[in-house]
């Protein structure tokens, strides 16, 4: 049983509306505070986050063992991507960072038996229980809210900027034999623990570990001869005798999968048959392996191999981010073997379904994003400016387009949107650690929740500062 957060006031407990949180800072911490706070004591800003976090974790689950409240886990989530750190930290935090205890609505001293201690894996187990959906549907809500605050006039209307980076993958350098080497690795490891839980039988598995290390060691030797610059004979020499040994490997766990069926099993075994045929392929036959054919890691099998303007390739995905001029993220979107150009349309229809009230005047991009369609798609939705250089030579009227003083301008603008997405990166995007593609997806909606509460914390700190100065000129005047 879950509940929302139902503060119990003690001794020591201060109420989450009169926590004084010290904004003379320079740090991430206290504007992130300063907005989960507005988020927690704003009545229809709390109706509808709670709302959609019963939704997801809940699940109409009414009776059994109480669980970590619902804020908490809302909190903890947050603050890990807001100073882009680990587990490790989130869990020292959580039990002894003050301030942040009193967001929490918790006890900061060790009086009496109230206070209130996370362990490592509960925080890790209820964080988890959150999915990008959800994230995402949270992210809009604190969108329109964040859009109302930082609006100038009611009439002031949205210029947008688009652009797209890569998030990294934790995985190593793959290359087809240090890939084959983890398969077999995985395999071997799979069937030792088959063998330990007695569902299948040890016999002709003695020294599983050794024939691990044995084939790491065929792994040295054999990219030592491939990529040292050897003769070729002697590099297929030692490409035939390291795929002989994976065969012989791959014969004996397929012989144990006639006899007994395991998924983890069969997916390891399906990489070893993969990695041989292309090793074969390309070492022994000289053939060119087709870039859809490829797979990057075992691990995250989603990761892909990105060449973007850069001198060293990427491994990770893109992520697309489209910011305002107030920089408050208003849509992302993680691009999985997708192209830039192909995200404009999808675009406009999220930004009209989730703000279908914001008047959009512009909407820049860089070359990459442009194509007819793309360009007649926004102004068929409303959008005057359409600020898309073309790739390649332009005619008359594209150059005319691309010359106007208004085109100009909102193109340098543009480059404001590469400090995002530098903010992203230090708001635990730079490389997701978290394993799995669900994880992944959920660490990048975490990350643009952290951002777009830290621009809104910002904006509630200037005012707070506005408000603390005047005061001050008051009671100066008073004094005089």
């Amino acid at each position: 049983m879950r509940q929302r957060f139902e503060q119990q006031f003690s001794l020591g407990v201060l109420p989450i509306s009169e926590v004084k949180i010290r904004i003379k800072s320079r740090d991430e911490m206290p504007p992130l505070l300063v907005a989960l706070q507005k988020l927690f004591v704003t009545p229809e800003l709390n109706e509808a986050v709670f709302t959609i976090l019963e939704e997801t974790i809940c699940k109409n689950k009414k009776t059994g063992r109480q669980g970590m409240d619902l804020w908490h886990v809302l909190v903890l989530s947050v603050v890990r991507h807001e100073c882009n750190t680990n587990w490790d930290k989130l869990h020292y935090f959580a039990n002894n960072d003050m301030t942040m205890r009193s967001i929490m609505g918790l006890r900061n001293n060790d009086f009496g038996d109230g206070f209130h201690e996370f362990e490592y894996q509960n925080i890790l187990d209820n964080v988890s229980l959150l999915d990008a959906e959800t994230i995402n549907k949270i992210n809009t809500v604190v969108v329109n809210y964040g859009v109302k605050l930082l609006k100038k006039k009611d009439e002031e209307v949205h210029h947008l900027k688009t652009d797209s980076f890569v998030v990294e993958t934790n995985v190593h350098f793959p290359t087809d034999l240090n890939l084959l080497n983890d398969s077999v690795r995985k395999a071997l490891k799979r069937i030792t623990k088959l063998i330990a839980k007695k569902k299948i039988s040890g016999e002709g598995w003695r020294k599983i570990h050794s024939r691990i290390n044995n084939f790491k060691s065929l792994l040295r030797a054999t990219s030592w001869a491939v990529f040292n610059g050897k003769k070729e004979e002697y590099k297929k020499v030692r490409v035939k005798e390291y795929l002989a040994k994976a065969t012989g490997i791959e014969t004996k766990i397929k012989e144990v999968l006639a006899i007994y069926s395991d998924e983890e099993l069969i997916k390891y075994c399906s990489y070893i048959a993969l990695f041989i045929n292309q090793i074969d392929r390309r070492l022994l036959k000289n053939e060119v392996i087709p870039a859809g054919e490829k797979v990057y890691s075992i691990f995250e099998e989603h990761t892909e191999w990105i060449i973007k303007g850069k001198r060293n390739p990427e491994l990770g995905n893109m992520v697309m981010i489209t910011t305002n001029q107030h920089q408050l993220m208003m849509d992302y979107k993680i691009m999985f073997k997708e192209k830039d150009a192909s995200q404009i349309v999808p675009l406009i229809e999220r930004l009209q379904s989730n703000y279908p009230n914001e008047t959009i005047e512009s909407l820049s991009t860089d070359k990459g994003f442009y194509s007819k369609t793309n360009f007649e798609s926004c102004l068929t939705a409303g959008i005057k400016k359409a600020i898309m250089p073309k790739k390649g030579k332009c005619n008359k009227e594209e150059y005319a387009r691309e010359h106007e003083e208004a085109f100009i301008k909102l193109r340098r603008k543009h480059s404001a949107v590469e400090s995002n997405i530098n903010m992203l990166e230090h708001h635990g995007l730079n490389r997701c650690m978290d394993k799995g593609k669900a994880n992944f997806e959920r660490c990048i909606s975490l990350s643009v929740l952290a951002y777009n509460l830290h621009i809104i914390g910002n904006e509630l700190v200037r005012q707070m500062k506005i408000k603390e100065q005047k005061e001050r000129q008051k009671s100066f005047k008073k004094a005089a």
